[in-house]
């Protein structure tokens, strides 16, 4: 890969296209979402109007991920006006226009409560992409439903794959795909620098933890001088020193269970002991001597006992 005219490309994408779609794969790790978050900060402040959308729920303490929408939205010239809505709770819609102002009027159902004005919001839709950037993915069905459930907003448009897995398909329109950089931040901050974009502190405090975590704090055996030398200048930029970690969840309550009742041995019957439980063992009777003297006996030594005995020649004893 020539990263030189690939970052051309992609710079000039960039610089022609004002709707754009940033997009994560589905369970993205935290350094395609720090990096996904710091490219979307950098576009705003190019003035391009984007979508950061992840099918998967993400909760990191990183600026912008609030900004990460589980769905594509697109910006055009329909308004849209949402507000939180329940079954039946609205009676009618209506409009009227009076003077040089339109009025649009909605009118609850009997017995819901009325619209709260701090819960309105207000949207456009019915435009199109000019560039879909894909962040952290090996193939587009990575994206999960964004894309299984969009394919025709993919069709005709610039798609930048920027990635370092060792599959990666080289999909993209643009293939920013590295397979040996440290992470997907340090890639992304090559590119903004490319680009010409003045980092904040939020962009480069992204960055940084991004590359922090995905390296391990910078232990991991693919980080290089270049890793280092993106980390100084993130750090120049003012970055705040933090690598991510999720949240932890929270656990419900589980009351006590009661525990159960102590088993209580029971000896079984045998029946071969005539059905009796619970009884003492039978004493056992003592065995009686083999061999007993008689009552009365007495008994005599023989009168050659202390002698010592001499053999003879002949044989036996003197």
């Amino acid at each position: 890969m020539n990263d030189a005219n690939t970052l051309t490309r992609l710079n000039e994408i960039l610089q022609k296209g004002t709707n754009g779609a940033i997009i994560l794969p589905a369970n993205p790790s935290a350094d395609a979402i720090a990096a996904g978050t710091a490219l979307y900060l950098s576009l705003h402040k190019m003035g391009k109007s984007v979508n950061l959308a992840c099918s998967s729920k993400v909760n990191f303490n990183l600026t912008a991920s609030d900004k990460i929408q589980p769905q594509l939205v697109t910006s055009g010239d329909n308004l849209v006006v949402s507000f939180p809505y329940s079954d039946g709770a609205i009676d009618k819609v209506d409009y009227n226009i009076q003077g040089s102002n339109f009025n649009l009027i909605i009118t609850p159902r009997q017995g819901f409560p009325k619209l709260d004005p701090k819960q309105v919001k207000f949207g456009y839709t019915g435009g199109n992409f000019d560039f879909v950037i894909v962040i952290d993915a090996p193939t587009l069905n990575s994206l999960g439903t964004l894309y299984s459930e969009n394919e025709k907003q993919f069709q005709g448009k610039d798609i930048v794959n920027i990635d370092r897995h060792l599959t990666n398909g080289f999909y993209g329109t643009v293939n920013y795909v590295n397979k040996t950089s440290s992470s997907i931040s340090e890639m992304i901050l090559k590119l903004l620098q490319n680009v010409g974009v003045e980092m904040d502190r939020d962009i480069a405090t992204n960055l940084y933890a991004g590359i922090a975590t995905a390296t391990n704090n910078f232990t991991s055996y693919s980080v290089t001088a270049d890793t280092f030398e993106s980390v100084a200048a993130l750090i120049r930029m003012g970055a705040i020193k933090k690598t991510l970690t999720k949240p932890a969840q929270t656990r419900t309550f589980q009351p006590p269970q009661q525990l159960p009742t102590p088993f209580s041995y029971q000896p079984p019957t045998n029946p071969s002991f005539g059905g009796r439980t619970n009884e003492q063992p039978d004493m056992m009777t003592p065995i009686e001597d083999v061999e007993k003297e008689p009552k009365g006996a007495v008994t005599s030594t023989p009168q050659d006992w202390l002698k010592p005995k001499i053999f003879r020649g002949g044989g036996g004893l003197v």
